[in-house]
């Protein structure tokens, strides 16, 4: 299950990162809609597969809480890879621009939209465990 969940939210991650600069290109008036990302994105993305595990400790948590729990797993996991691209020369963003960045590798203003990521890596990830435990009840 976690090398599946893996693969999706590998994937998922990707679609969105693409989804994301293209609105960033629609905002400059490039109406080519370019999305871009990186082949390194894909398992950083896919490391979202810890929330299912996660999400079985915090389930009963608020969901606000739980999306500040996975943004802050998030700015973790970015600013940790995004460190280890960047020294070597390998890193695809650099946020150094931006006010609220961290080393270049982390926007601090970006945590809703990470809080909004890691809830909805939350439902991609419990989605069959819930479809399963309905199968199961079904059953007997």
């Amino acid at each position: 299950m976690m090398k599946k969940n893996f693969m999706i939210c590998g994937l998922t991650g990707w679609c969105i990162e693409i989804i994301f600069t293209s609105l960033g290109a629609f905002r400059k008036q490039d109406m080519t809609l370019t999305g871009r990302t990186s082949i390194w994105m894909f398992p950083i993305y896919g490391m979202a597969a810890v929330i299912g595990p996660i999400y079985k400790k915090i389930k009963n948590v608020p969901v606000l809480l739980r999306g500040t729990i996975y943004s802050t797993g998030i700015f973790f996991c970015e600013y940790v890879s995004g460190s280890l691209l960047k020294r070597h020369n390998l890193c695809p963003w650099d946020y150094s621009d931006a006010k609220t960045n961290i080393n270049g590798v982390i926007r601090l203003d970006y945590a809703p939209l990470w809080m909004a990521t890691g809830l909805l890596f939350e439902r991609i990830v419990t989605h069959e465990d819930v479809a399963e435990g309905a199968e199961a009840a079904r059953a007997s």
